[in-house]
């Protein structure tokens, strides 16, 4: 079987709706990226600047040694624990994002975990606080998600949560297919087809048309092996797809109402 179309990949984190179509979580832009970075190395110099003066009152009388390792101790708490255990409690937001409404998610957009944030912490401090931010610049800066070296490392992007989210429309019943979706054998359909089939039907204006003609014809050839009879000759394939999708729900629905209808009577007696 040809293999779905790249957009048509899906796991149990993607955001769904209840029409079944996966939606994409907006990337941060590079400024507001920049901004909450901003806040979040303002708030990490000011807490080590107050546990520096803490631990000079109360390391005034170690040695050496000891010094030193209460030093690292330090450190270690306020670049890499402080950080990784914000991110872990948040799922996902520093106080930088919090002010600005992102939050970091996996690459599938699901929630981070502690591991995720602590890659994000440990990179974090070599590339930001050591290398003055430099490398997660231009690794922003050249990646379409505005990911630095920290989120390539997690497997983790940063997403603007204050976004209104569209929803695809609804694929509509071609006219001239109505006859032959009402009677035609339309089977259950697998997942990673159906949502592959929605997302190009609701993304069709931002598709080139060559790249347009051959995914409504590798979607089409593999719904055909789910449908009996074929359409009728001569129909396009874009509109064969949205007749299958149409019926398919319409039929579920049907079902769905059925199912309720019985189970009210059977509660009602």
């Amino acid at each position: 079987m040809t293999a779905l179309p790249e957009f048509a990949s899906l796991t149990a984190d993607d955001l769904v709706t209840g029409e079944a179509v996966a939606l994409d979580l907006p990337a941060a832009s590079i400024g507001s990226r920049m901004a909450s970075g901003l806040i979040d190395i303002a708030v990490t110099v000011g807490s080590l600047i107050g546990a520096l003066f803490l631990f000079g009152a109360l390391t005034s009388g170690l040695d050496q040694a000891l010094f030193w390792a209460a030093m690292v101790t330090t450190m270690i708490v306020v670049f890499l624990v402080i950080p990784t255990t914000i991110e872990t409690v948040t799922r996902g937001k520093s106080l930088g994002k919090l002010a600005l409404g992102l939050r970091t998610v996996r690459d599938d957009a699901g929630p981070i975990s502690f591991q995720h944030a602590f890659v994000r912490s440990l990179i974090g401090f070599v590339e930001i606080y050591v290398l003055t931010g430099v490398p997660a610049f231009f690794s922003a800066v050249t990646n379409s998600r505005s990911k630095r070296l920290g989120d390539h490392a997690a497997g983790t992007y940063v997403i603007r949560e204050r976004y209104r989210l569209g929803h695809p429309q609804p694929a509509q019943m071609p006219p001239q297919l109505a006859g032959w979706a009402q009677n035609a054998d339309i089977a259950p359909l697998p997942t990673t087809l159906a949502l592959a089939t929605r997302q190009f039907l609701g993304r069709l204006g931002e598709i080139t048309p060559q790249a347009r003609a051959s995914l409504s014809q590798q979607l089409a050839g593999q719904m055909l092996t789910h449908v009996s009879p074929p359409p009728p000759p001569g129909t396009p394939p874009e509109a064969f797809l949205a007749a299958v999708l149409v019926a398919r729900r319409d039929r579920d629905l049907a079902r769905l109402y059925r199912e309720s209808e019985l189970r009210r009577r059977l509660t009602q007696r």
